[in-house]
């Protein structure tokens, strides 16, 4: 247990997995902007690595890495003890770790290696880490329990809702992790952690670069109310919102950061 008091006027601490870049930076670097001291962790440590440690430190935050692959369920407690150890005790996850499909196409066709890879990556990954930082955090002083200051965040995808057969594997990885949120926030709440969720949409970053003119078009036929490509601040500007307490009397929500696309419209 950590001998830290809850001062509420201390810089709290956030874990960011796949953080090295795209949206996992600009949410670290929105953290950093609330006042958060950030660990960061993806596979390996690279220039990207020392890009964004570089920009969380000239933002005021104290930033270090853990390396570590979150499908690798016998990794976990070397990388939990690694995050605990950097910085302090962890005040917030946030799960942003995650893989598109590597098949497009008839789903009637999808690989039993591709569908794999997703689950373990995307879900089954998420939900166990998850599972030892909640129970860490729980032995941890847990303050004002009906204003929570601790927070998990899992970033999902507007294809939590919205299916897209060409990519069957994925809208199931995510669909799970809505499910897996909403269950987190249920057995979290009486404890002061808030769970939520945040859903992009058409994001422009690396993983969206193979279907840049499908949904460039998209975009510029007005295909949804806001429109334009959504970037990763957009991303990183929500989590920090949920994970600083603005909104303390909200868990077990799912954000929709899309531009609009979930609308049902006639």
């Amino acid at each position: 247990m950590s001998d830290r008091k809850d001062d509420g006027n201390r810089r709290r601490i956030a874990l960011v997995t796949g953080g090295r870049r795209g949206i996992g930076r600009a949410i670290a670097y929105a953290l950093a902007d609330e006042q958060f001291d950030l660990v960061i962790n993806d596979l390996a440590h690279d220039a990207a690595v020392d890009e964004t440690l570089s920009g969380l430190e000239a933002r005021g935050a104290k930033a270090r890495f853990v390396a570590g692959d979150i499908s690798a369920l016998d990794g976990h407690e070397a990388l939990v003890e690694s995050a605990w150890s950097a910085l302090g005790a962890l005040d917030c996850l946030v799960n942003n770790a995650g893989v598109q499909t590597k098949y497009r196409g008839d789903m009637l066709e999808i690989p039993p290696e591709s569908f794999d890879r997703l689950l373990d990556i995307n879900l089954r990954g998420s939900f166990f880490l998850t599972q030892r930082v909640a129970k860490r955090m729980l032995s941890e002083p847990a303050g004002d329990v009906t204003r929570p200051r601790r927070s998990i965040v899992f970033v999902s995808s507007g294809n939590a809702v919205i299916a897209t057969a060409a990519q069957a594997d994925y809208c199931i990885s995510k669909s799970g992790i809505a499910m897996m949120s909403t269950l987190y926030a249920l057995r979290l709440a009486e404890h002061g952690i808030a769970v939520n969720e945040v859903r992009p949409g058409i994001i422009r970053t690396d993983m969206t670069a193979d279907v840049f003119d499908k949904y460039d078009g998209w975009v510029k036929n007005r295909g949804f109310p806001l429109a334009r490509w959504g970037e990763p601040e957009d991303i990183g500007r929500a989590v920090a919102v949920i994970a600083s307490g603005s909104l303390p009397y909200t868990t077990g929500h799912a954000f929709h950061v899309d531009g609009g696309i979930h609308i049902r419209r006639t």
